[in-house]
C-alpha cells in the first residue's frame, strides 16, 4: 500500500488574529494572523522561528479562544518572517466554529 502524502484535510483561507506563546512562556507572545485553518490545525507567520515539536499556546485576539499545538513546521520566507504550520492538540471544535462565525 503506498503511503499517502500531503493534507489529510483541506484548510480554508482564513484570517484570524491570535497571540502565539509558548507553554514555558506563556506571557512572552507574538501577535500573527492565521492564513488558513482545518480541524487539525493552521498555518500563521511570525516574526520569530519556533523549533520543531515545540508547544504553543494560541489564544484569539481577544482571549475568549484557546487551544495548544505544536510546530510541525518552521519555513523562513523571503521576507525574513516564518511560516508555522501548528498541529493542534486537545478539543478545537469550539474554536474552530467561533474562529469562522458559527457559533455553537
Amino acid at each position: 500500500m503506498p503511503m499517502r502524502s500531503g493534507r489529510l484535510e483541506r484548510r480554508t483561507r482564513l484570517a484570524v488574529p491570535i497571540r502565539i506563546s509558548s507553554l514555558k512562556e506563556p506571557s512572552a507572545g507574538e501577535r500573527s494572523t492565521t492564513e488558513n485553518i482545518c480541524s487539525l490545525g493552521i498555518r500563521v507567520l511570525v516574526r520569530h522561528a519556533r523549533k520543531l515539536n515545540e508547544r504553543l499556546l494560541i489564544k484569539s485576539a481577544d482571549g475568549e479562544l484557546q487551544t495548544d499545538a505544536r510546530v510541525v513546521y518552521c519555513e523562513r520566507l523571503l521576507d525574513g518572517r516564518f511560516a508555522l504550520g501548528l498541529e493542534f492538540h486537545g478539543e478545537v471544535t469550539s474554536w474552530l466554529k467561533k474562529s469562522m462565525g458559527y457559533g455553537d
